[in-house]
């Protein structure tokens, strides 16, 4: 794929589709292959989204393995399971061995065991048999699973004159040179080297005069949310992976950080949203079931329990039952509150920006508590008794049950997610169904029994 196309605009149309499905279908080659070569590969694989498997495949054996092994890294991963299935162990293998080693292990990762030894024993290259092989071993979700073995490295020993020859023997099997690391003997990483300082250092300057001893790193055990964090916090484009020993074993880079972002987002956005494991939208009827049904059984307990509460009040009311009235803003409010505190923390917790003791944040939590709810309180006070015609002293309970209410939620969505975090739970499951069914069941309860205490019913 020429580096020109790279930055083609891309839109996905009807007649475009239609025409690729044309050009297959008469078998016009030389017209298809033309036509895709306008495209960017992550281009070509959202086309293959759109078309059949057969025609798939057909564009799949019509493409240079460069380019496919681009593309399948692209396409959406049920289609990338279904392309791998119809493809042999060697054609997988000869596609892959173009990819550098974190792509082409992600790939063999998604195969099923036997057919993963199958293609690792058609990879040509030993040296990137190896290494694809050392990648499978490690944890997906560790540093180990995110790095990529092809990196620039120097011995501190060189000279500048041998560092730039064997400099552009490596960048070979780069695609994008991100940093120059170095290391000593052992393999060890003790610093990085600045291209400037390498360029205007004289020739037989040594490496370990010129180099700068400062550099991040991660181990490669270290969860991949936390390496995500580093990264994003620091403003790196690639970081270096190294053992317990500060052996260089790889590099991490950006590219494959943004996807964690994303899996971690949308993971964090489906918790709050009360779906308890990942999934796709086109997922099996059954997975989003599976995925729902827990939270929605735990939403429909919390109702039964505010319903019983309010059957439990319900024959003492008496002539106070405009109360009931009033149960939905008390339930809305309370839900409102907790889910905006607690998504606030969650945040905070993501990005460690949450800091000092929960006291502290609590304490916090009262105040911007307090002060909201005397303002919501206030003008639901007005709009009761003057725009509703409710009695001054049920409004009255109404008001002080919504300044409690307000101020409940706001501790509970605060103090469930940092109480999470530190049991090492993932506090996103404490946003969405959780706190609104806790704050509902709450709300109701802080209500009649202000409203008893008050109106003495």
């Amino acid at each position: 794929m020429s580096e020109e196309n790279e930055n083609i605009q891309f839109e996905l149309t009807d007649e475009l589709i239609e025409k690729v499905e044309q050009l297959i279908e008469a078998k016009n080659d030389t017209e298809l292959h033309e036509l895709l070569a306008e495209f960017h590969y992550a281009d070509i694989a959202e086309i293959l989204d759109e078309v059949n498997l057969e025609e798939a495949m057909y564009v799949i054996k019509l493409l240079d393995s460069e380019t496919t092994s681009y593309v399948l890294m692209e396409l959406d991963e049920d289609n990338r399971e279904k392309v791998l299935r119809n493809l042999s162990a060697k054609e997988i293998a000869e596609e892959i061995e173009e990819l550098d080693t974190d792509d082409a292990a992600d790939i063999i990762a998604e195969l099923p065991q036997d057919r993963q030894r199958e293609v690792i024993s058609n990879i040509e290259d030993e040296d990137h048999k190896a290494e694809i092989t050392e990648l499978l071993a490690y944890d997906e979700d560790t540093a180990g699973g995110l790095m990529a073995k092809e990196l620039v490295k120097v011995f501190e020993t060189w000279t500048v004159a041998g560092c730039l020859r064997r400099i552009r023997a490596q960048a070979q099997e780069v695609r994008r040179v991100h940093s120059i690391y170095v290391v000593n003997k052992q393999n060890k990483l003790i610093g990085r080297l600045s291209l400037k300082d390498l360029i205007v250092a004289k020739s037989d300057q040594k490496i370990a005069d010129i180099y700068i001893k400062s550099v991040d790193y991660v181990k490669v055990h270290e969860d991949s949310v936390e390496v995500a964090r580093i990264m994003q916090k620091y403003d790196l484009e690639a970081i270096p992976v190294v053992d317990e020993d500060m052996v260089l074993l790889g590099r991490i880079t950006i590219d494959d950080i943004v996807d964690v972002i994303r899996e971690e987002a949308d993971k964090d956005y489906q918790l709050a949203a009360g779906i308890s494991r990942g999934v796709e939208a086109d997922a099996s009827i059954f997975k989003l079931t599976i995925a729902r049904l827990p939270w929605l059984l735990i939403g429909m307990f919390g109702g039964l329990g505010a319903a019983s509460i309010i059957e439990h009040f319900n024959e003492s009311m008496g002539s106070f039952i405009v109360l009931l009235s009033f149960v939905p803003l008390i339930q809305a409010t309370a839900g409102n509150v907790g889910v905006q505190s607690s998504a606030i923390v969650v945040q905070g917790l993501a990005n460690d920006t949450i800091d000092g003791k929960i006291l502290k944040r609590l304490f916090k939590e009262f105040i911007l508590g307090l002060v909201n709810g005397i303002a919501i309180a206030f003008i639901a006070l007005l709009m009761s008794h003057f725009v509703f015609g409710t009695p001054y002293m049920v409004s009255l309970t109404i008001s002080l049950s919504l300044i409690t209410v307000i101020i409940m939620a706001a501790l509970i969505g605060t103090f469930i997610p940092i109480l999470l975090d530190k049991k090492g739970i993932d506090p996103a499951v404490a946003t969405g169904p959780f706190i609104t069914t806790s704050n509902d069941v709450f709300g109701i309860l802080t209500y009649f029994v202000i409203a008893k205490l008050i109106l003495g019913f």
